[in-house]
């Protein structure tokens, strides 16, 4: 519960701004640098902090959307090039042995076929969901997607990824309701995100059970 609250408290962006002022521009965007940029620190807020700033740039002057957006998905591809670089650079050893950090090698192997089935598009498909786009981008490093395949749907998934929940949480997140709720909207936005992996994970379940 703890943990919930000092992430719930990374999202009163108000209070950021009270605090610190313009310079919230550069705590979010190093927040959202590490949640893409280190593979150790997929749980730190994404969806839930891009609506959280968008729903605080449409009642202050401080935070201008127009320049929240272009800071924040820099921030995303700076991150994601991070990761990329880190796996990348471990993915000898990953393949040498049988874990590093969390990964199995089974885990990589499991990816990188993946990868070759469904193509960039996973790549998007990931930064819609949590931990996943955290990881995501180690693995196509530590796998086999080169660079340049790479980076194409990686900036792809970050310009669609930034605008599209900002512009929502800027349009949407100061509506009556969702002021007066706004702990249940942002679960509500982590359960949604979260659905994937929870349907992924079912569907793999009900296959090994029918394989047994």
């Amino acid at each position: 519960m703890e943990f919930i609250s000092q992430i719930i408290g990374l999202l009163q962006i108000d209070t950021l701004i009270q605090q610190y002022g313009t310079l919230t521009y550069a705590i979010l965007f190093m927040i959202i640098f590490i949640e893409t940029g280190l593979v150790v620190m997929p749980l730190l807020p994404g969806d839930s902090l891009l609506f959280a700033a968008g729903a605080v740039a449409a009642t202050t002057d401080v935070l201008d959307p127009w320049l929240l957006i272009p800071l924040l998905i820099a921030a995303a591809l700076l991150g994601d090039n991070l990761n990329y670089f880190v796996g990348k650079y471990f993915s000898a050893q990953i393949k040498k042995h049988e874990r590093i950090l969390f990964f199995k090698r089974e885990y990589l192997l499991e990816t990188e076929a993946f990868y070759a089935k469904h193509g960039g598009k996973t790549v998007i498909m990931a930064r819609f969901i949590p931990i996943v786009r955290t990881i995501a981008p180690f693995v196509a490093g530590a796998g086999s997607m080169a660079y340049g395949r790479y980076i194409l749907f990686c900036i792809a998934g970050a310009i669609l990824w930034v605008p599209s929940l900002t512009l929502l949480g800027y349009f949407f997140g100061n509506l009556p309701f969702v002021k007066h709720n706004f702990e249940l909207v942002i679960f509500g936005i982590i359960g949604v995100s979260l659905m994937p992996m929870f349907v992924h994970f079912i569907k793999n379940k009900l296959s090994a059970g029918k394989s047994v």
